[in-house]
């Protein structure tokens, strides 16, 4: 039961898209380079309205997909440890990632994204997913759920500095506010107490945060599902090396909800849920994207309700009420900033 509950609240999630393994058409978006544009659609200032609900409506799947991670995680663990579920994990979505490359014959990215794809392979694949499991052997739900709700502020933070995109002041209000809401509640449920395995969370909180960010600056100029494609097939050696040393030193229970709870994190975490994640961040940028993650502590408490059986307070709803409250302002201003850059853009003399 103790992994059941640390679990919970454990790693990313995400689900995947199989049927949609080809490019979304570009519309009205400009040509890219070859060796950088598969199809890929542009930045979405081109067509702004049908991208920008799109992207919202993947950007959206990918934190459902995230907040039932945990509970997947949850179930993993009653069947492998927690280095052996990781391991296995990665390993199983590289191969999935690896046979869509090849279904595909997706190019080669160019050599100047590789960097990229390693901090998005560093930060997403392997840093978070082990650093919250290894967290929650002693660390409670409550406890990284306080991680989860502080990840949209530290991603919108990061992806400002990384992308150069600047909020609005209301926007950083809103986003605030929300983080706010997020921890005012797990940390009143948990009582405040902290644990040693917070080291962990605040690791996977910034590492994580990274990946997310070079992975939406990088779904701009490739599909976002081969993004975390490349980047899992980047650490397949890494992930089959941990597995042949990790197996055999952690104990194995096979049981239906633990194979369950792998298969799930690896098909469903691991890459469907980063694939609509990063597609959606290409199209309404990453700090409007990050702040949809602040529904995900919450949606991960309904699962685990439904799914584990664990106990849920009454000030869930009221604090999921406000969240929401929260994501509509930040998404309402990122529409009218849009607006005005448009209308900036539309206004300037051209020069012949």
């Amino acid at each position: 039961m103790r992994a059941q509950d640390s679990a919970t609240a454990s790693g990313t999630i995400a689900v995947t898209i199989g049927t949609e393994t080809s490019p979304t058409p570009a519309t009205a978006s400009p040509p890219h380079a070859p060796q950088d544009t598969p199809g890929a659609p542009d930045a979405p200032q081109h067509t702004p309205k049908a991208p920008a609900r799109r992207g919202t409506l993947l950007a959206a799947l990918g934190v459902v997909a995230f907040s039932l991670t945990f509970p997947s995680t949850a179930w993993g663990l009653e069947s492998f440890g927690p280095w052996s579920l990781v391991a296995l994990r990665s390993t199983l979505a590289a191969l999935i990632a690896g046979c869509f490359l090849l279904a595909v014959r997706a190019p080669v990215p160019a050599r100047r994204h590789w960097g990229g794809l390693a901090v998005v392979a560093g930060g997403v694949v392997v840093g978070f997913p082990l650093l919250t499991t290894l967290a929650l052997q002693t660390s409670t739900t409550s406890h990284a759920a306080v991680v989860v709700g502080l990840l949209p502020l530290t991603t919108a933070v990061l992806g400002s500095l990384r992308t150069g995109e600047r909020p609005s002041r209301a926007f950083w209000v809103a986003a605030l506010a929300g983080a706010a809401v997020v921890i005012g509640f797990t940390v009143q449920q948990s009582g405040g107490a902290l644990t040693s395995g917070d080291l962990y969370l605040f690791g996977a909180l910034l590492v994580c945060a990274a990946g997310y960010t070079e992975g939406g600056r990088l779904a701009r100029v490739m599909p976002g599902w081969q993004v975390i494609g490349w980047a899992l097939i980047l650490c397949l050696p890494f992930a089959v090396a941990g597995t042949a040393v990790a197996l055999p030193l952690e104990p194995v229970h096979l049981t239906a909800h633990g194979v369950l709870g792998l298969v799930w994190v690896a098909a469903g975490s691991t890459f469907f849920g980063l694939y609509v994640w990063y597609k959606g961040m290409a199209e309404i940028g990453v700090p409007r994207a990050s702040q949809l993650q602040l529904a995900q502590p919450l949606l991960t408490l309904a699962w685990s309700f439904l799914l584990l059986g664990e106990e849920v307070s009454a000030a869930a709803p009221l604090a999921a009420v406000a969240v929401l409250v929260c994501i509509a302002a930040t998404q309402r201003t990122g529409r009218r900033a849009r607006a005005e850059q448009r209308a900036a853009r539309e206004s300037r003399p051209v020069r012949s």
